[in-house]
C-alpha cells in the first residue's frame, strides 16, 4: 500500500536533487542517468506498484511554463493559481515564487502528491503550495490562473481537457499551457505567446532542445 511516508522515501533514495535546466533556479528530485529508477522499464515498474514516473523529470513544456513565469512574475503574483496535472510540482514552485496569493497541485499520481511538497520545501516554498489528488476535469475551481503542461500526449485524454479549460477560459478564468507541440494539442484554439529552446534528455523527447511553447486559449 502507498503512504505518503513510503512514497516519499522512495522518491529520496531513487532521485537526486538537480537544477531544472531551463529554470536552474528551481531544483528538483529528478531520475537521470545516475539514478536506478532510470533504468526501470515500464513493466518492471508496475512490477512494484509504481505508475510511469512523470514525477521525475522536468519535462519540455513544464520547463517552457516555469520560465514564462518566472520571467514574468506579475501573471502570477497575487493571483490563486492551479497547477493542474502537476507532477514533479515545477510549474506550481514557479508561481509560488512569483507571488501567487495560493497555489493547489494537482495530480492524480500518489507520488506526484509526495513529490511536489518534497520540492517545495527544496526551493523555500514549503507551505505555500497545496495538493490535491481529485480529478478536477469538468470542475469550476476557485482561482484566477490555472496552468498545464505536458498533457496532450493522449487523444482521450486531450479531449477532455482541451474541452475543460476552453471552458474556464470562456468563463474568464486566464489558461496558460506549456507544450512543445504534441500531437493532441488543440492548436487551432489556441495561439503561442512564448517559444523557447528547452533543454531535454534525448531519451524522453527523442532530442536534446527541444523548441517548447507557451500558449493561451484564444478561442
Amino acid at each position: 500500500m502507498i503512504t505518503p511516508e513510503n512514497a516519499a522515501a522512495f522518491i529520496r533514495a531513487n532521485t537526486r536533487l538537480l537544477p531544472v535546466a531551463h529554470a536552474p533556479e528551481i531544483v528538483l528530485h529528478v531520475a537521470d542517468e545516475a539514478t536506478e529508477l532510470w533504468q526501470k522499464t515500464e513493466d518492471e515498474l508496475a512490477e512494484i506498484g509504481l505508475p510511469p514516473p512523470f514525477w521525475a523529470f522536468a519535462w519540455a513544456g513544464g520547463q517552457a511554463l516555469a520560465r514564462y513565469l518566472l520571467d514574468n512574475p506579475e501573471i502570477a503574483a497575487g493571483r490563486r493559481v492551479l497547477d493542474f496535472a502537476s507532477g514533479s510540482g515545477l510549474v506550481a514552485i514557479a508561481a509560488a515564487r512569483s507571488g501567487a496569493a495560493s497555489v493547489l497541485a494537482s495530480d492524480l499520481d500518489a507520488f506526484a502528491i509526495a513529490a511536489i511538497p518534497l520540492n517545495a520545501a527544496a526551493n523555500g516554498v514549503s507551505g505555500r503550495i497545496a495538493t490535491s489528488s481529485a480529478d478536477l476535469i469538468g470542475t469550476v475551481p476557485d482561482v484566477d490562473l490555472v496552468l498545464a503542461a505536458d498533457i496532450f500526449y493522449e487523444r482521450d485524454l486531450a479531449g477532455a481537457v482541451g474541452d475543460w479549460l476552453g471552458r474556464l477560459h470562456a468563463a474568464g478564468t486566464t489558461v496558460l499551457i506549456g507544450d512543445p507541440g504534441r500531437s493532441y494539442l488543440p492548436r487551432a484554439r489556441l495561439e503561442a505567446i512564448a517559444s523557447y529552446a528547452v533543454p531535454v534528455t534525448r531519451a524522453l523527447e527523442d532530442a536534446e532542445i527541444n523548441q517548447s511553447h507557451v500558449w493561451r486559449f484564444v478561442a
